[in-house]
């Protein structure tokens, strides 16, 4: 599924002396798993900002999924953003999924993501995540599904890196 952005860059006026915001007519969105491991979710990591801001810095459990289009920068049905890892306890590794309305509950375990030029080496891990309206316990699944990619644990960065994730719904 490609992602439109209606994505502007300043370019200097004709004149020289005025700047103008002119949209990239044509531009699609549409990362695989290792782009956005690899390099997106790495420059992140190591602060190294992109001139445009293709994905945005937000904490997506202050908002239930149905709101999230308005945040995002895409017009599509699957929008992309950096979020910091919570936790549910104070001193636990534990993430806290918890919106205003209900939760994001982990399916299944972490896969791997590989390099394309060293098929031996995991970049990233990828989970999926399904939305459930209410408590945990007594909630209800919906259709909201959500991806989660994190660099792995044995990154030189590892500190900071099982803190940063990137969404992608």
């Amino acid at each position: 599924m490609e992602m439109e952005l209606e994505k502007k860059i300043v370019v200097e006026g004709e004149g020289g002396d005025e700047d103008e915001e002119v949209e990239l007519p044509g531009f699609r969105f549409h990362p695989t798993d290792e782009e956005l491991v690899a390099f997106y979710l790495r420059r992140k990591v190591e602060k190294k900002p992109l001139r445009i801001e293709l994905i945005k810095q937000i904490d997506i459990y202050k908002y239930d999924p149905w709101d999230l289009p308005k945040v995002s920068t895409g017009k599509d049905k699957e929008w992309y953003f950096f979020c910091m890892r919570g936790r549910k306890y104070k001193n636990s590794v534990r993430p806290n999924r918890v919106t205003g309305s209900g939760f994001w509950k982990a399916t299944g375990i972490d896969r791997p993501i590989y390099s394309a030029r060293d098929s031996n080496k995991c970049i990233g891990l990828k989970k999926s995540l399904v939305y459930y309206r209410g408590s945990a316990g007594k909630g209800t699944k919906t259709d909201w599904m959500m991806h989660e990619f994190r660099l792995p644990a044995n990154d030189a960065q590892s500190d900071s890196t099982q803190e940063a994730a990137l969404r992608s719904m």
